[in-house]
């Protein structure tokens, strides 16, 4: 049976709790990932993600300064056509947007978000109870796991510590690969093989 040792990322980008908000979302943009595993020394604590950050931003009253201009009407007609944005679940296994990282850094890029960014660390917005296998857990369990908690990644671990992640990505390709192509058989082989033979004699 495959296991997650035979076909995960091993190549993973981690940031730390101290890591702060502003270097979290340049390694989002600079590795072109949606979020990251959290660790401490060699020990994983948590994952955080892009949209980890930007619910974080949005709910910050540091951030959400208002105009010193009067409202005119034209302004707050505007405001009324515009829809309101829903809260992104903070959740580093979702499935994100393409350039979500990106996204982050272009939304937030006011002097405000700035220094916000500069002000607030990881440990702040990540998620702490991350969903972890075993390097030596096949890749049907990582499946049914994926599939009963809604997740599209998981982290494999071993011994607490870090050795890749497994994504429906990787999962994608070893069936492309036919890695993960099995016979099934309704009766046993030999058992009907033998049946058989004693019919023709």
């Amino acid at each position: 049976m495959l296991k997650l040792s035979e076909i995960m990322t091993r190549d993973v980008a981690t940031v730390t709790p101290e890591t702060t908000l502003r270097e979290a979302v340049e390694l989002f943009t600079a590795k072109n990932i949606s979020g990251a595993p959290v660790v401490s020394g060699r020990e994983v604590v948590g994952v955080v993600s892009a949209s980890d950050i930007l619910e974080f931003a949005a709910s910050t009253p540091e951030v959400r300064k208002e105009s010193s201009e009067p409202a005119s009407w034209s302004n707050a007609a505007n405001e009324a056509d515009e829809e309101p944005v829903d809260a992104i679940p903070g959740s580093y296994y979702t499935d994100l947007f393409t350039g979500e990282a990106g996204d982050v850094a272009n939304r937030i890029d006011g002097p405000s978000e700035a220094s916000m960014l500069d002000a607030h660390t990881v440990d702040e917005v990540m998620t702490h109870n991350a969903i972890a296998l075993s390097p030596n857990d096949t890749v049907v369990a990582a499946a049914e796991v994926m599939r009963g908690h809604s997740i599209h990644r998981v982290l494999v671990v071993d011994d607490n510590t870090l050795v890749g992640i497994l994504s429906t990505l990787d999962l994608a390709r070893a069936v492309a690969e036919h890695k993960l192509t099995t016979k099934t058989y309704v009766f046993d082989g030999r058992r009907d093989h033998d049946a058989i033979g004693r019919r023709t004699r």
